[in-house]
Parts: C-alpha cells; sequence; structure tokens
C-alpha cells in the first residue's frame, strides 16, 4: 500500500508543482516512468501475495529505471534509440500486464 501512496503522491506534486525536464533528459522520462510502474505493480503483487519486501522493491525500482535508461542511452550512442526504446516499454508493459493481472487474480479470485 505504500507503494501506492508514494505513486498517488508523486503524481499529486508533479501536476501541482509542474516541474520542468531538461531537453537532455526528456526522452528518457518516459521509459523511466513505465519502468517505476512496473515496479509498483510488481510490489503490490508482493504485497497481495504475502512475500512485499521493502529493499527488494527500492532496489527493483532504482534498478529498473537505471537499466531501462541505459539501454535507451546505449540505443542512441548507437543509432536506434526508437528502436530500443520501444523494445524497452514492450517488455515492462509485458511485466506490468502480467502483474496486473495477478493482482486482479489475487482480488476477484478470477
Amino acid at each position: 500500500m505504500i507503494a501506492v501512496l508514494g505513486l498517488v503522491v508523486g503524481i499529486v506534486l508533479g501536476l501541482v508543482l509542474q516541474p520542468t525536464i531538461p531537453a537532455a533528459l526528456q526522452p528518457y522520462l518516459p521509459i523511466a516512468v513505465v519502468a517505476a510502474l512496473d515496479a509498483v505493480f510488481g510490489a503490490s503483487r508482493a504485497l497481495l501475495d504475502g512475500i512485499f519486501n521493502d529493499r527488494v522493491f527500492v532496489i527493483s525500482f532504482i534498478g529498473n529505471v537505471l537499466v531501462a535508461a541505459l539501454v535507451v542511452f546505449l540505443g542512441d550512442q548507437l543509432g536506434v534509440g526508437a528502436q530500443l526504446s520501444t523494445g524497452v516499454v514492450v517488455v515492462f508493459s509485458i511485466r506490468i500486464f502480467a502483474n496486473a493481472a495477478a493482482i486482479r487474480r489475487h482480488l476477484f479470485h478470477a
């Protein structure tokens, strides 16, 4: 529940404060958000399964964001940034949907 609360607080702060992102970092922000959402959905699933560990969540959150940004950065350096960005989004989206399905099964027993 802490992860969901943190997500809500972060969204509200972002909407209220409207921070500006430097132009050089703008291509990486959507990738970082998708990677962070994967960690949040994974933590929510682990919480419902009774195996949540805050250390694993923090490491997963930071690790997902850093690895995704690194892959996209390397893709930009190689000239295939758009293709790698799409690949990263697809992989994390599959994981998000798998976790969402597990959460749905747990909550609705369906």
